[in-house]
């Protein structure tokens, strides 16, 4: 029986941090077991708000590498970077030409990057993209959070667009979303998502942080003037948060973190999650360690050439029914 398509990606903004890893990251590693999966470094995507070139050539490396680290497997899922498969960007100018500006228009991230960034093309038309990633491998499903599913619903709008008007051509892709962990907030604001873009770096935990950088992270951590452990995710934010974390690391359910913890105190609540924490990216922070760049590169080099050979499979049928074939 042939296996379900699944297609992601992630940007190279440097270190992930723990709000990658347990939110996706731990559910593409998973996928792989009874999915056909492919995980994209969408480089072009990283490109649509100012950035230093240099950094992202490195950054899309380091971000390789912890794919890797934390068990995304080459030789199991297609992984490779946007960039070298120019049939994602083929397939964006045709998807553009059908899609309403309304619809773009009512993109709540190009709203809020826009503010920052100013209002470019390019992340205007971020969405498009997005799903001309998506569907030149014509996916079946895609792991996203929360913050995605308007990108999503748009990508699915698009896929019944071009079949109802060319005939069938792309499945309108599922989402899957993680039962837990699909919305690790800051350490700092604890109703905000975490990001490594968040303006107080204590607000992220990054993958490769030192021990002693984690420790200091979690006891800067915001919390409430009580003093009980519980989970309240409206009336105590902070607290919630820092019982997801240790719980999706550990698999220990929250109920039996709280009966752990009820009366220790937020002081040593803090380190105790700190030390699960670092317990737990330890193995993904040695295999990254061991990783060579310069095979990273080989391997996402050898990767891209198999995506192209697939897209371009896809891609010559989409020609043909818009009418640009040879």
């Amino acid at each position: 029986m042939t296996k379900r398509t699944v297609f992601s990606g992630i940007q190279p903004t440097g270190s992930l941090h723990i709000g990658n890893y347990l939110g996706a990251l731990r559910n593409w590693v998973d996928l792989q077991n009874d999915y056909d999966t492919i995980y994209c470094v969408v480089d072009m995507h990283a490109t649509t708000v100012p950035y230093d070139p240099q950094e992202l050539h490195q950054s899309r490396v380091l971000t390789a590498k912890l794919l890797m680290a934390v068990g995304v497997d080459p030789s199991r899922s297609l992984l490779y970077f946007q960039s070298q498969v120019p049939q994602h960007a083929e397939l964006s100018w045709i998807l553009g030409s059908m899609t309403p500006l309304g619809a773009l228009n009512r993109m709540t991230q190009y709203k809020e990057k826009a503010e920052r960034a100013g209002q470019m093309l390019g992340l205007y038309s971020y969405p498009v993209l997005m799903a001309a990633d998506i569907m030149v491998h014509k996916a079946h499903a895609v792991p996203v959070g929360d913050d995605q599913t308007q990108h999503l619903e748009l990508t699915r709008d698009l896929a019944e667009r071009f079949n109802n008007r060319f005939g069938y051509t792309f499945p309108v892709p599922d989402q899957i979303t993680p039962k837990r962990g699909a919305r690790i907030m800051s350490l700092q604001d604890p109703t905000a998502k975490m990001s490594k873009s968040d303006d107080d770096p204590r607000g992220a935990v990054l993958l490769l942080d030192s021990a002693d950088t984690i420790v200091k992270k979690f006891k800067s951590a915001v919390t409430d003037s009580e003093r009980e452990v519980r989970y309240d995710r409206e009336k105590k934010a902070g607290i919630s948060n820092l019982l997801d974390i240790p719980s999706i690391h550990t698999s220990k359910p929250v109920a039996d973190l709280v009966d752990e913890y009820v009366d220790a105190g937020y002081g040593d609540f803090k380190v105790a999650v700190a030390e699960a924490v670092v317990e737990g990216l330890a193995p993904i922070r040695n295999e990254y360690n061991a990783l060579d760049d310069a095979e990273v590169s080989r391997i996402m080099a050898r990767g891209a050439l198999d995506a192209r050979t697939r897209a371009e499979q896809e891609m010559a049928d989409v020609r043909t029914k818009v009418g640009l074939g040879a």
